[in-house]
């Protein structure tokens, strides 16, 4: 079950060896990138634009001045690159990322709307209606902006790690199964026996194809991850941070 990405098996600690990824392609190409590096920074602020939304949403701003905001902020992150000096001794992607948008948002006070500064030209494809029907969604208190960016991050990610899981079964002709199994992948033994009912499959054999999800989630969440942080050593963080952040 190896189709969303051939080498994921070797992107943890175990080769010894840790691949060129989005981020460590970024943070290695500094000022003067190729178009590559620009592509790669790209498809991490697609991926992960709704956290800024959110944060920019929660510190204040309203739902208008909140896309103009976000859109303002990618135009320069992705065309200018004037943020490029922002601290990213860290390594990891979503502290850089934070740390630009508060850095951002606080310089912004006293100059022109966000959206006339790219020229009307978004870089970024945002739905004003989907970012705000979402934004509805949040906790209405009780969670500062930072709070708010870092558990839009890790639900942003861990869901793209279940749609690629689903892809990955659905190519192989097993759709239906992790549609029912899915809601077992968080633990516990309780969904077991209506699935295996549902499925035609004995206990047993639910377990297993369980336990075999679980592990290849495992695996995608550690592929995910890496694309986000400069080392290995960064994973086993990263998955710690997005389990407290949910929690």
């Amino acid at each position: 079950m190896k189709s969303v990405n051939q080498s994921v098996a070797g992107s943890g600690d175990e080769s010894g060896s840790f691949p060129t990824t989005r981020w460590t392609l970024v943070v290695a190409a500094g000022h003067a990138g190729p178009e590559e590096t620009r592509r790669a920074l790209s498809e991490l602020c697609e991926a992960y634009w709704y956290p800024v939304y959110a944060f920019i949403r929660r510190d204040g701003a309203d739902a208008e001045r909140a896309l103009d905001l976000t859109q303002g902020f990618f135009t320069r992150l992705l065309e200018k690159g004037d943020l490029a000096d922002v601290d990213r001794s860290r390594g990891k992607f979503r502290s850089w990322l934070l740390s630009s948008a508060r850095h951002f948002v606080a310089n912004e006070h006293d100059r022109e709307r966000a959206a006339k500064r790219g020229g009307g030209r978004a870089v970024l494809s945002i739905d004003a209606a989907d970012a705000e029907s979402r934004y509805r969604l949040e906790p209405p208190s009780g969670m500062t902006p930072e709070r708010i960016f870092e558990r839009r991050w890790a639900l942003t990610l861990l869901g793209q790690v279940l749609d690629a899981l689903r892809r990955e079964c659905a190519h192989e002709g097993r759709l239906h199964q992790f549609d029912v199994l899915k809601d077992c992948l968080a633990g516990g033994d309780g969904m077991n026996g209506i699935a295996a009912k549902e499925l035609g499959m004995s206990d047993a054999a639910v377990r297993m194809a369980v336990h075999r999800l679980r592990r290849r989630y495992r695996e995608l969440l550690r592929w995910k991850i890496g694309h986000t942080v400069e080392t290995p050593e960064q994973i086993e963080e990263e998955i710690e941070f997005l389990f407290d952040a949910v929690g």
